[in-house]
């Protein structure tokens, strides 16, 4: 896999899009030499895990409006329940 070479001072203006966007290792430079590497731990969703997770949320709406709950009801219910398993 290919290596891009970035600044250091460019690397830390443009972090958080590297962080979060970045699918390439980085090779971190500072006056021409490299002092560090950052390896790209999160990839890219594919269209077909969007898709899917779509789907899982069209279902979960469907299921909350068969019983009647509303997603706020669902998540206090949640909290609830997780304080009970704290105690």
């Amino acid at each position: 896999m290919e290596t891009i070479r970035v600044g250091i001072r460019e690397f830390r203006e443009r972090l958080a899009s590297y962080l979060l966007e970045s699918d390439k290792p980085l090779a971190i430079t500072r006056h021409g030499d490299t002092v560090g590497y950052y390896l790209p731990a999160r990839r890219k969703r594919s269209e077909a895990e969007r898709s899917a997770l779509r789907q899982a949320a069209a279902r979960l709406q469907e299921m909350l409006a068969a019983e009647g709950l509303t997603e706020d009801e669902m998540i206090a219910d949640f909290k609830r329940w997780r304080a009970g398993r704290r105690k």
